[in-house]
């Protein structure tokens, strides 16, 4: 068994300014991430402009610290050429490394330079062995697994890919996987895979089932996730061979990233002391004050449906202090469960936080009618809030209280970073040599960045008269080093004789060697770069050849399946629910004479290649791939068994094909075909096909979105006593649920093999208008996704576009035609903004 040391732990912090950088440095930060103004997935933070860059390194460097610049997003086709001076302006700087999520930047970084370090995003859904080897090609370093990984899984993966793992630790949790969520994208044209997420999850739902709204009392936050807080599980995870524990945060204030560094930083050191690591309630209480709304473990101890979402509160709500007994004159009565003092924030939660809330800063405390002192620990204590802050009429017996804010917790956070002290110190040590007549020479070693320096005097040394000089004398001397980020540790002293040099000598040789010493530190790290043009590998446009324009259908039941095969389609996808229905669909479309695919998972976790090995088995003649865990499994398993049936590879648009790239990539690993990213509108997928070979794509033209995919299980939580698939009774397999938002649009929740969810969009959307300009571009084959409809609907919307790819009809008539029989109407979605 190997031993992990403390030097092989890196705490992760986030930065969105100048004081959140500083607050990580001084809380004890081993790294920290950040963005620049843009290509990162936080647009909303303040975040550093690109010419920052070098001092950012410098100050971090100076103190030891690692700096990850975020370009988690994906890249549009005109901004390569931006994206590319990024990079280079990071390996300029000596940037440590970038985080990624789109691989098409990664074949761009490796081509400027081959050793510049990459982290793989968790927006690159990484959940599996598979996916990290898959990455492994391009030299990627470290992965950032998806926080749906538990303890046991985030072990295996590394046991199995032997690449060091980021984990997030603390902070606010998508209900979505990483990298796959189009909500905020589909209804506000605000794209989560461009770091514009409106945070669609934090918005109220009724729940449907079977078109019949169920009654939830105050839950209406359905897919609103706690926060995670894995606080108590840190030897844990350090056992699981988690290598950087990541907290999430860009957006958040200085204090909250002094208070949740500082409490990770001790939980690790007192692990690495032999010291109980368990947090105190106090450092609980300090962590949920600072932002909470409401903590949770996430996935890390396994899927619990039940503890993932309260339900009743969307937004950061602080430490619950306890409930309102009886109101007052001036006043509330409560039964405290946490400490309260003057000037504590407190808000009054009467359980819809639609409303306003009653709230406002503590103005005294009273116990008995006798005004307190100090803080209230404990016990029945009257609540006297400012005069005008609280509207005491608006309150209820039983509404909770929560402290919101704490001034005395912030001061003291601000403390650590609003200092003139260096923020750390480090050790060095010095060695002296000097004889007579000769200058007096000292080698300055910093211990911890390995760097060591020479400086000697100007004068020479001459024979003491009275007081030579001795180890007793040169530590007072170079030990002056208070104001400095260095300690002076030892001292090794050779002098030939009783000598003597002035004591300003001495000064001088310090203040030097402490410059050359921090000059070092600030070095920026040195990468190989290449000169290289953004779009030097794109291929030449082919000449549209006149060859048929191929129309295919995917479908999610086998009645859609037959109907299907009445029409002029070559060849279906089926993308069932449950595995056991696809051989039948395998049998009808070969026996039909037609081709299919068969659909994985978008969501690939370890130990799932038993599915892979399953479709394998039914020999289709396609796999549409929607993981890279699965497009590695394939790939290695065509390798691997050469006389073995070749089913064709497309990728699908979960592989966030945004620029000729990133389709690149995946075409020279092995694909046959690529599917466009649904993130990009029509100017940006025009860009995509002038410079791709358009041979090799396949657009989708029609489908229900796939908003949300997600591993809580909507199903299990509000329709079953269980947590999760072992014990939930499988309320997916009788019911249909679906999420209706607040203008009365119902969104259909379905089930995969997994017991993940995915919520699609109520309304279907086409790019009909924009067939013919696609066609011109090259494109030769376009899919319909069908959702729900019955046989008669399939039939009818595939017999539409028919008409217009064979000209008869324009594509908006298509659309038109549509909302006229469709009763959700169509919109042309993400094609048009």
């Amino acid at each position: 068994m190997r031993t992990i040391r403390r030097e092989d732990i890196e705490l992760l912090a986030p930065a969105g300014d100048w004081d959140c950088l500083r607050a990580a440095v001084a809380n004890g930060a081993d790294a920290v991430f950040f963005g620049v103004e843009k290509f990162n997935a936080r647009a909303r933070a303040h975040n550093f402009t690109m010419d920052e860059l070098p001092d950012i390194m410098s100050f971090l460097h100076l103190y030891g610290v690692k700096g990850f610049l975020t370009f988690n997003i994906l890249v549009f086709e005109e901004e390569l050429t931006d994206a590319k001076e990024l990079i280079e302006a990071c390996v300029d700087a000596g940037v440590d490394a970038v985080i990624v999520q789109d691989l098409g930047l990664v074949k761009m970084i490796r081509e400027i330079s081959p050793d510049f370090p990459i982290h793989g995003s968790t927006q690159m859904t990484i959940t599996s062995p598979e996916a990290v080897e898959f990455t492994k090609p391009f030299d990627i370093e470290r992965v950032v697994l998806g926080r749906e990984n538990n303890l046991k899984q985030i072990k295996q993966i590394g046991d199995q890919a032997k690449l060091p793992m980021e984990v997030f630790v603390h902070g606010a949790l998508c209900v979505s996987y990483s990298g796959q969520c189009l909500t905020s994208e589909m209804w506000g044209g605000r794209s989560a895979n461009r770091g514009e997420c409106a945070q669609a999850c934090r918005l109220p739902y009724d729940l449907m089932v079977d078109g019949v709204q169920k009654p939830m009392g105050d839950v209406a936050y359905l897919l609103s996730p706690k926060d995670l807080a894995a606080l108590e599980l840190v030897p844990e995870l350090i056992e699981a061979g988690v290598t950087s524990f990541k907290i999430e945060g860009r957006l958040k204030s200085p204090e909250y990233v002094a208070n949740v560094v500082s409490k990770y930083r001790a939980a690790i050191d007192r692990y690495f002391d032999g010291e109980n690591p368990r947090p105190t309630k106090e450092e609980l209480r300090e962590l949920e004050q600072s932002f909470s709304r409401g903590f949770t473990v996430g996935f890390l101890k396994g899927t619990n449906n039940k503890q993932l979402v309260e339900g009743t509160y969307p937004k950061s709500r602080g430490v619950f202090v306890g409930r309102v007994k009886q109101i007052l004159r001036d006043g509330v009565v409560c039964e405290l469960e946490a400490p309260l003092k003057r000037g504590d924030g407190i808000v009054f939660d009467a359980g819809d936080p639609t409303k306003k809330e009653e709230g406002g800063r503590i103005y005294d405390l009273r116990r008995s009618g006798t005004k307190l002192e100090g803080e209230a620990g404990g016990g029945i204590i009257e609540i006297i809030c400012g005069r005008n802050d609280v509207n005491l009429g608006r309150l209820h017996v039983g509404d909770r209280i929560w402290k919101t804010n704490d001034p005395h917790l912030d001061k003291r956070l601000r403390q650590t970073y609003e200092t003139d002290k260096p923020y750390r110190t480090f050790p060095v040590n010095v060695k002296i040599v000097g004889s007579e007549g000769e200058p007096l020479k000292s080698w300055w070693t910093d211990t911890q960045a390995g760097h060591t320096v020479f400086v000697q005097s100007e004068l020479p040394l001459v024979l003491a008269e009275k007081r030579p000089m001795d180890e007793t004398l040169f530590r007072e001397q170079f030990g002056r080093l208070g104001g400095t980020i260095y300690e002076l540790d030892q001292v090794e002293l050779d002098l030939g004789g009783l000598l003597i040099v002035p004591m300003r000598e001495l000064n001088s040789m310090r203040r030097q060697a402490v410059e050359l010493m921090e000059d070092e530190r600030q070095k920026p790290r040195a990468y190989v770069k290449r000169m290289v043009g953004a779009y030097d590998d794109a291929p030449a446009m082919p000449s549209s050849a006149p060859e048929q324009v191929e129309l295919t259908a995917l479908c999610r039941n086998l009645d859609q399946v037959k109907a299907v095969l009445e029409m002029d389609v070559s060849f279906i996808y089926a993308d069932f629910e449950f595995i056991k229905q696809f051989p039948a669909a395998v049998e009808a479309v070969h026996a039909a004479g037609r081709k299919i695919a068969l659909v994985t998972p978008r969501i690939h976790m370890p130990g799932e290649t038993g599915y892979f090995n399953n479709i394998l088995k039914l020999g289709p003649d396609a796999v549409l791939v929607r993981n890279t865990g699965a497009v590695y499994y394939f790939l290695k398993h065509q390798l691997e068994n050469p006389q073995a049936a070749r089913p064709q590879l497309i990728g699908d648009f979960s592989l966030n094909v945004a620029n000729h790239k990133t389709a690149s990539l995946f075409l020279e690993a092995g694909l046959s075909k690529v599917t466009p990213s649904y993130d990009l509108n029509i100017q940006q997928m025009v860009d995509l096909l002038r410079r791709t070979d358009t041979s090799k794509l396949e657009v989708v033209i029609h489908q229900h979105m796939p908003m949300f995919h997600t591993e809580h299980c909507v199903y299990c939580t509000f329709l079953s006593e269980g947590t999760d698939y072992t014990n939930c009774g499988r309320p997916c397999e009788e019911q249909r649920v679906s999420l209706q938002d607040r203008v009365g649009m119902s969104h259909p929740v379905r089930v995969d093999e997994g017991c993940r969810n995915t919520v699609y969009n109520a309304i279907d959307q086409s790019g009909a208008e924009y067939l013919s300009h696609f066609m011109e571009l090259g494109i030769r084959s376009f899919r319909v996704e069908f959702l729900e409809e019955s046989p008669d609907k399939v039939k009818e919307v595939l017999s539409l576009y028919r008409s217009a790819i064979n000209g008869q009809i324009t594509g908006t008539q298509v659309w038109k035609s549509l909302k006229a029989t469709n009763q959700l109407g169509v919109t042309r979605g993400q094609l048009i903004k």
